[in-house]
């Protein structure tokens, strides 16, 4: 129950986001701006913020990405049997693969700065940003057949793996933050939590159907936010995580599908419904799934 409690502010941002689109009426130009300012210049900048100054503890930061990897790799190949078990085209199984393991990085930060702080903050960029260039392999390479987006375009201009990667490289030169541009960063990462949140809500739409009909559906999201977060306490306890780096291990592998699956599947020509359903049912649901399991796991 406090788990929940405390997660509470975060999926009500999330929810404030979904009814301010259909009240104000301010047009998708205001919320692809949103997106667009969230994704390339707050979240990279709490990303650079928070890695570059935390104390990382490496040698269980280590495990920590390992159990990440293995998680990618079981929600791949879970995910990868909906292909023989549902009526599913190609190409709207191409799409929807992916929402049985990508992440929803805003969440994931918002979770672990709520539980960890700005530690927190630290442990979710890294593991978040080791994890996009296999699950961008994973995804593009599905779903190539159907556009012609190239995949090392996609990761040299990820905006969240280059602030992971550069946090990364300051905190390793043990150079001091400058205060003047710490405090320009903390101005940026304070918006940054807040306005990501109302932007997944915003994004959030449930009409229609996923493709292979909604046994695919529950499939692909039993898979997301059921059996990930399974695999993630299992290997978790095998490879000796605790603390803070458990915790983040098994926010990740609970948390829903990034608004990024439905703009990488429009854009290949994808099935782009269907995911947008599969992400918006998976955050809703994860409201409910991902304060249990951090209770269950804790």
């Amino acid at each position: 129950m406090q788990t929940a409690l405390a997660l509470l502010p975060d999926f009500l941002l999330i929810l404030l986001g979904f009814a301010l689109r259909r009240w104000l009426h301010l047009g998708d130009h205001f919320w692809t701006g949103l997106e667009k300012l969230v994704y390339f210049v707050l979240f990279p900048a709490l990303l650079f913020n928070s890695i570059a100054r935390a104390n990382l503890a490496w040698s269980e930061a280590a495990p920590l990405l390992g159990v990440g990897l293995l998680v990618m790799i079981a929600g791949m190949v879970l995910g990868a049997a909906a292909r023989w078990l549902f009526p599913i085209s190609p190409v709207s199984f191409a799409s929807q693969f992916q929402c049985a393991f990508r992440f929803n990085t805003y969440i994931g930060l918002a979770v672990a700065a709520k539980l960890h702080g700005a530690t927190g903050i630290a442990a979710m960029g890294l593991l978040t940003g080791a994890m996009v260039p296999p699950v961008n392999i994973a995804a593009v390479g599905m779903l190539a057949r159907h556009g012609g987006v190239s995949l090392w375009r996609e990761l040299a201009r990820n905006p969240l793996l280059l602030a992971t990667l550069a946090g990364l490289l300051w905190n390793l030169s043990g150079v001091a933050m400058p205060v003047p541009a710490g405090q320009f960063l903390g101005r940026l990462a304070d918006a940054a939590i807040a306005l990501g949140l109302l932007a997944v809500g915003a994004a959030l739409r449930l009409d229609g159907k996923p493709g292979g009909g909604y046994g695919a559906g529950a499939w692909f999201l039993g898979v997301k936010l059921l059996a990930l977060p399974a695999a993630a306490i299992t290997l978790g306890r095998l490879l000796g995580l605790s603390g803070i780096y458990f915790d983040i291990a098994l926010i990740f592998a609970a948390l829903p599908t990034a608004s990024s699956a439905y703009i990488l599947a429009q854009r290949m020509g994808g099935d782009g419904r269907s995911v947008a359903w599969l992400i918006s049912a998976g955050t809703l649901t994860a409201m409910v799934t991902l304060p249990l399991w951090l209770a269950f796991g804790r």
